[in-house]
């Protein structure tokens, strides 16, 4: 798991930029050194590290007579106790006490933080949750790797915009009403919610297969919705206010707030101008019936805009939204956190947005993410084989619940903690791969609760409060307790927190901060096993306090930023 003298190759970039100011190569920019200077696997070979056969072609030099060139050119600098010429390499090794007493700066309330992001917007489009349909496993990634980088956004300063996108639009609605209206109770609907709404739309998929003239009538019922027809209406609110009702018990367990709800029947209204401004600049075009935009040039099929009985598609709505959406926040970024099966959709709406001669199109990003199955397939709403996120979430903290009963009895507060730990196991299994990577779901890995996961950064993060709890922490005179080989890693391991945020965002990668956290207390729990701290002389007591505190603050700050809470006991 951890490489390097760095978790995760998450380097400290101060340092790679100060060697690099060290550093001068004739032609060579000074960010083209920063850039190649890396972390070796081994610390032995230092803390930082030069390959210098990068330079041989510019220099037309061997690379060990090259780096043996720049250790004699080298100034002296007070955060580097050495460095050495290896075999080609410039090797670096920082000092140890100067860097520790960097966990003073470390030590204030923010670390981490920053102001990047100030007068910039960043939209972010994520769960987007269908009306009528239930909030189920597969919805569990959208949903918190869109909220995570709508924290990590805001601590860095950015006005992050939450957008749920509402899939409140379509035919699936005169489904609903065709069914309902055959078969549907008002008291059944109104006990069951959405539970009961799905039961009605699998019905009519089973029965639409035997009677195909169900599809047409759905069809007429939402015309009617369109067309403004009171009672289609007064139905399609009516469902969408039971979904929005149910999906807030998900949104709450997982403490999400959306700054905006308006989803795809909020620009129905909207797409008229669109579709106009595509005509009057000659992009759309009449297909077998169909309005698209041609993109054969792009190596894209066409992008339909509507479908020959006049119907508007996922793109029509997506274009309007775009749009509404940059005259209303202006974003800097705008981000649509949905399934990579979506990658050609979105890479037709952008491009006919550019075709459009709209600049800020650049903006756009699909931060694509992979699919969640079962173990017998793909999940499908209609057929009625999907596995509800309350229930995952139910029986994740019902097993929390028991591990806490078992080992800690006494513990006060046990069904909020338990709810924590719950919840944080299910979020991090999600935040912790590379979010492309798809997910056989099974509830023995999303109610794991050993090796890398959330419970383990939690019981790790109460480790270090209840050492903090032992003793009163008082700022160092010296650093001599942190100076040992499992103290000075954590160290550094801490420092590199600001980094690991920052790369989060830059790359729409949670998973970069889950596993820098791991890193950190893999680290922290080695130097806590070899090493006494509230008990330890006194002259190593304050420094080792002081890295426990950043370790726990640093614990805490990295969890809320993923959506999990990091309880003081456990």
């Amino acid at each position: 798991m951890i490489s390097g003298p760095l978790c995760d190759n998450i380097a400290n970039m101060d340092y790679q930029k100060k060697l690099a100011a060290l550093i001068e190569i004739e032609g060579i920019e000074k960010e083209e050194i920063e850039g190649f200077i890396e972390i070796p696997k081994d610390a032995a070979m230092g803390d930082y590290s030069l390959p210098c056969f990068r330079f041989s072609k510019a220099l037309r030099m061997p690379p060990k007579a090259i780096s043996d060139m720049l250790l004699s050119r080298l100034p002296a600098a007070d955060f580097i106790s050495r460095a050495e010429s290896v075999n080609g390499y410039l090797n670096f090794f920082l000092d140890k006490e100067y860097i520790a007493r960097e966990l003073l700066t470390a030590a204030k309330e923010g670390f981490g933080s920053s102001d990047i992001g100030k007068g910039k917007t960043v939209c972010i489009d994520y769960s987007s949750v269908n009306i009528a349909k239930p909030f189920h496993i597969g919805h569990l990634s959208t949903t918190v790797i869109g909220a995570a980088l709508y924290r990590i956004f805001r601590f860095l300063g950015y006005n992050a915009v939450g957008i749920n996108h509402l899939g409140d639009w379509g035919t699936q609605f005169g489904k609903l009403i065709s069914a309902y209206r055959r078969w549907g109770d008002k008291k059944e609907i109104e006990a069951g919610g959405v539970d009961a709404l799905n039961k009605l739309y699998v019905r009519f998929h089973a029965e639409a297969e035997k009677n195909p003239e169900l599809d047409e009538e759905a069809r007429r019922y939402f015309k009617a919705i369109e067309q403004g027809e009171q009672e289609c209406v007064e139905l399609f609110n009516w469902f969408k206010e039971l979904t929005l009702a149910e999906v807030s018990k998900i949104y709450r367990l997982l403490g999400i707030e959306f700054d905006s709800y308006a989803g795809e029947s909020f620009y129905s209204d909207k797409m008229g101008p669109v579709l106009n401004e595509l005509e009057a600049k000659g992009l759309a075009e009449e297909s077998e019936g169909a309005l698209v935009v041609r993109l054969d040039e792009f190596g894209m099929p066409p992008c339909m805009l509507k479908k020959a009985d006049g119907a508007t598609l996922y793109a029509t709505r997506d274009l309007a939204a775009a749009i509404y959406r940059k005259n209303t926040y202006d974003f800097y970024k705008c981000l649509y956190v949905v399934a990579y099966q979506q990658n050609l959709h979105f890479k037709q709406f952008f491009k006919v947005l550019e075709l459009m001669g709209k600049p800020w199109a650049a903006d756009l990003e699909h931060v694509a993410f992979g699919m969640v199955s079962l173990a017998e397939g793909a999940m499908s709403t209609r057929k009625g084989n999907v596995v509800l996120l309350k229930d995952v979430f139910a029986e994740s903290i019902k097993k929390a619940r028991e591990i806490i009963e078992e080992k800690s009895p006494e513990l006060d507060n046990k069904e909020e903690i338990s709810t924590s730990i719950g919840v944080g196991a299910v979020v991090f299994c999600a935040l912790y791969n590379n979010r492309i990577k798809d997910i056989v779901f099974s509830f023995d890995k999303f109610l794991n609760f050993d090796g890398e996961t959330a419970p383990y950064l939690q019981y790790t993060h109460a480790r270090a409060r209840s050492v903090l709890k032992k003793a009163e922490r008082k700022e160092p005179k010296d650093f001599s307790g942190i100076l040992s080989d499992e103290a000075f890693e954590t160290v550094k391991a801490a420092l590199a927190f600001p980094d690991a945020v920052k790369a989060a965002a830059e790359k729409y990668e949670p998973s970069i901060l889950s596993r820098y956290l791991i890193g950190l207390a893999q680290r922290f729990n080695r130097f806590y096993l070899n090493h006494r701290i509230a008990d330890a002389p006194e002259t190593e007591r304050d420094s080792r306090l002081l890295l426990t505190y950043v370790t726990a603050e640093i614990l805490s700050a990295g969890l809320k930023l993923l959506g999990i809470e990091a309880p003081d006991r456990m």
